[in-house]
């Protein structure tokens, strides 16, 4: 078979071993690693990857993705930056940006490589290679972060694009390391918060015969690795603890309202909550 591009794989957990089907069936050679050296051997028996990535092959790559928690990437693009090829995009997949792009774009001016700071917006419950899929970004977001270089550069955006093709994204969204993380924290990290908070009811335990869509929708997130969003949490702690905060002040309101078996207000605290998602949904920007 002749290969397309060669891309290397750091990680091959859920994102990082989606990534190597989605790039193995377009037919790309993928170089992988990964902590455990039983999952790169997995990876590979099943076809999922052609080889392990190492300190040679490393200059091989035409792309590299790196999918590990934000320090493990730090640290990874800190003791590889030498290694990697002058040609090569280098691109993480981190749920948080304003550390990881600081050195991934100082690293990158230093050693010529392209660095571009990424976040596909989709996962699954259970985590580990084992659920990975090469169908899991397909039509899924993928924010990206460029360099303030690259900002205007559309000829640099079609070439993300095209090297992002094999996994199927749908809209990419382009915006800055400290606006990702403003709203990531009130989209995925406040979301995933809420519902591990939720479950903690004893009232759970009785739920079955009394759930239906409402209870899998709010709870379906709080199965989460819990090592990972708290690493995620402390990083952008001052963007979710403002979020947090706000949540807590809404529901507050809630809570007095049942208090003092205000009616009126609780159908004026519903209908702004309502009327709001309405908004929201037909695309008005502002409340």
């Amino acid at each position: 078979m002749v290969f397309k591009m060669t891309v290397g794989i750091i990680g091959l957990g859920l994102i990082g071993g989606s990534l190597a089907k989605a790039y193995t069936v377009a037919e790309h050679r993928v170089l992988a690693c990964d902590a455990d050296e039983s999952i790169q051997e997995f990876a590979i028996l099943s076809n999922a990857v052609n080889a392990v990535l190492d300190k040679e092959s490393i200059k091989e790559c035409n792309l590299i993705l790196i999918a590990l928690y934000p320090n493990a990437a730090i640290e990874w693009l800190k003791n590889s930056a030498g290694l990697i090829d002058s040609s090569a995009v280098v691109i993480d997949c981190c749920g948080t940006k304003k550390n990881i792009c600081e050195v991934g774009f100082a690293l990158a001016d230093e050693y010529g490589f392209t660095f571009v700071g990424g976040h596909p917006m989709a996962g699954k419950e259970q985590s580990g290679f084992k659920h990975s899929s090469a169908a899991l970004f397909e039509d899924a977001p993928m924010i990206i972060v460029p360099s303030k270089s690259r900002n205007n550069d559309i000829e640099f955006f079609d070439k993300i694009k095209e090297l992002l093709e094999p996994a199927k994204f749908g809209r990419m969204t382009i915006t800055t390391a400290a606006k990702h993380d403003e709203v990531i924290a009130f989209t995925s990290q406040m979301a995933h918060l809420a519902s591990n908070a939720f479950i903690k009811s004893p009232t759970v335990f009785g739920h079955k015969g009394f759930s239906a869509g409402s209870y899998k929708d709010l709870t379906r997130v709080a199965w989460l690795n819990e090592h990972m969003w708290t690493e995620l949490f402390m990083e952008n702690r001052e963007f979710l603890l403002n979020e947090l905060s706000l949540f807590i002040s809404a529901l507050n309101e809630y809570k007095t309202a049942l208090q003092e078996e205000n009616a009126d207000e609780m159908i004026k605290l519903l209908y702004d909550g309502k009327r709001l998602k309405e908004k929201v949904d037909r695309g008005v920007k502002e409340w």
